[in-house]
């Protein structure tokens, strides 16, 4: 979230950004809500001063052995009057909070303005199969080769889930090995395995609650959530921490299932991979110093690349215009691979700089030794970026990789986590 302070001082920023994002929120009320909210508080620690030294005369009286009761009389109205001060001061605060978590962050300097039809792309990677034959699509493919059943999946559970079988598994837990080791062995991150429900709290430190909550699974006798993405509990491993600067930077990386209830509500790519309502992901999460950030976004978004060419596979990077970009993101890269049979672009990954708007929220911070020797406490800056996701990711491997019989060829970084398998065929090895 953002600072209250920083709001005060330059609500037109404020202002404009929430525009350029395209929301609907009276700041100029929000301010008059908290600007309400500290003279309220003063009056009432005026007020307590003012009992405070009252109890301290009735006790000095009645360690002589005096009457207090003119005094005691005194007090009554002005106890009441504080009861009376410290309910209104509950229900602006409620107020004041109602705003302050649904504001989101300030975007970029750097970032288009206007909604997703001004998005930008900043550059693409390898070259788009050119086959000479009618490329099928993955649904067509899937079917051919055994190897995924979204009709059972509905059947066990509902439309816009997934059952993988045999070498579609076995392809889906190649792809998160080899990802998971990529990150790991080459660019420094820490493997973490997370849990796959985070309470309201730690929904709400990362942005996802309150403004998305309908968005989400959440169980209906306890207050916990299924994960969108490991995001969420992975950037909560430091939620109420104060870090070390030497610390800094922090890397780690999660395998998890995610879980979105809005992924079926489009009206369109209902079938196959496309949209779906769970699927695995590897994640990406930083905590950097504030200096540092926008640098470490592009190292970030270099890593989540770096899985697509190890794996041949074309995509482009899309810079996000401010009305596109998430609620707690200050910028953001979509990678998006092409894919044959759809004959389109696929988002597979977004890569964000969060600034200090999650930190605020989670209250993560770091000690900074500054040139005089003092700590300076300062929240850190907080990143993360699918690397990547993987049910677009596969789809892009099945059509971009067949071949006219049906059958799909490994990429060739995959062959030693499928045993050295070259080609998934119609029946099997």
């Amino acid at each position: 979230m953002l600072d209250l302070k920083f709001i005060r001082e330059n609500k037109d920023i404020v202002k404009e950004a929430v525009k350029n994002r395209g929301y609907k929120l009276d700041i100029d009320e929000f301010l008059k809500f908290d600007e309400e909210h500290r003279k309220l508080l003063i009056e009432v620690e005026d007020l307590r001063s003012r009992r405070n030294k009252a109890n301290d005369e009735i006790t000095a009286i009645m360690k002589v052995k005096g009457n207090p009761k003119e005094i005691i009389a005194k007090m009554k109205p002005i106890s009441q009057k504080i009861a009376d001060l410290e309910a209104k001061v509950e229900e602006v605060s409620q107020k004041i909070d109602k705003t302050k978590y649904i504001i989101p962050n300030i975007p970029d300097k750097s970032l288009p303005v206007g909604g997703p039809e001004c998005n930008k792309i900043v550059k693409s990677w390898g070259k788009t199969p050119n086959f000479d034959f009618k490329p099928k699509t993955h649904i067509e493919l899937a079917e051919i080769l055994d190897i995924i059943c979204f009709g059972v999946a509905s059947k066990i559970t509902g439309s816009n889930f997934i059952l993988y079988k045999g070498l579609g598994a076995r392809l889906e837990r190649a792809l998160i090995n080899f990802m998971l080791d990529l990150h790991t062995k080459k660019h420094g991150y820490t493997e973490i395995f997370p849990p796959f429900l985070v309470n309201r709290r730690s929904m709400t430190g990362t942005g996802q609650l309150p403004k998305l909550e309908d968005d989400m699974y959440r169980l209906k006798d306890e207050d916990l959530f299924l994960i969108p993405t490991a995001e969420v509990p992975v950037t909560n491993i430091h939620a109420g921490d104060t870090l070390e600067e030497s610390e800094l930077p922090i890397r780690y990386t999660a395998y998890s299932a995610c879980f979105r209830r809005e992924a079926g509500s489009y009206g369109k790519d209902t079938r196959g991979l496309v949209r779906v309502h769970q699927f695995n992901k590897v994640e990406l999460v930083k905590f950097v110093k504030p200096e540092t950030s926008f640098d470490e976004l592009e190292k970030l978004l270099n890593d989540a690349e770096e899985v697509l060419q190890l794996l041949e596979l074309p995509y482009r990077v899309v810079m996000l215009a401010t009305g596109d970009i998430s609620f707690a993101a200050a910028k953001c890269y979509d990678i998006e691979l092409y894919a044959v049979g759809v004959d389109t672009y696929l988002e597979v990954s977004s890569c964000s700089c969060f600034t200090d708007f999650q930190a605020r929220r989670a209250n993560i911070r770091f000690k900074r030794i500054t040139q005089n020797a003092q700590r300076k406490t300062e929240y850190v800056h907080t990143l993360n970026g699918s690397g990547v996701a993987l049910p677009r990711l596969v789809v892009a491997i099945m059509e971009n990789y067949q071949n006219e019989d049906g059958s799909v060829r490994i990429p060739k970084v995959l062959i030693p986590y499928m045993d050295g398998l070259e080609l998934i065929k119609a029946n099997g090895v």
